[in-house]
């Protein structure tokens, strides 16, 4: 799906414009489009939600160091991407993010409560570049990790985050 290109045609209003997918062979496709289902699989049938399909909480974060300690444990670099975050922060160590459940972040202008950890899924073995599948991704995880990696959150307070903006800890 990584290499599959979604665009709207007026996107100064994207829930009422059509969504177009361009393919990786260069063709443009409306998201709605049977071919485009056809082209994906075999029964597979392409839907358009105005609000989009989410994960179970508003924000995900991840660190650098989380990203980098999993891709020593199975031999290559992790692309952050394959991971979906929100949020990509440097951290003073791996998996600390972890250690913020109950406690809320502050990241630029918003505050983060920090609800959960993240527990992963098989997409994590997908690279989101070249789509190539690496299933030693999420075994590292379940095996090292208990499933899970980086943290869900919710918006205490919205605002304004840029690259660069400092990561405190608010309160645990």
């Amino acid at each position: 799906m990584g290499r599959y290109v979604l665009s709207f045609v007026d996107p100064s209003q994207p829930d009422a414009s059509r969504t177009l997918v361009r393919t990786p062979a260069g063709d443009e496709l409306e998201v709605v489009d049977p071919a485009l289902g056809a082209e994906l699989g075999d029964g597979v049938r392409v839907i358009k939600q105005d609000r989009g399909v989410f994960d179970a909480m508003p924000l995900s974060l991840v660190s650098t160091q989380s990203v980098a300690a999993l891709g020593a444990l199975v031999g290559s670099e992790l692309d952050p991407l394959r991971f979906r975050p929100n949020l990509l922060i440097d951290a003073s160590e791996p998996f600390e993010e972890e250690t913020w459940v109950g406690s809320v972040v502050r990241v630029g202008g918003i505050s983060m409560r920090v609800d959960q950890q993240d527990e992963r899924c098989v997409i994590v073995n997908v690279d989101p570049v070249t789509s190539a599948r690496n299933p030693a991704v999420l075994r590292a995880i379940a095996q090292h990790r208990a499933t899970c990696t980086g943290v869900y959150g919710s918006v205490v307070s919205p605002g304004r985050v840029a690259v660069g903006d400092p990561v405190v800890l608010e309160r645990g």
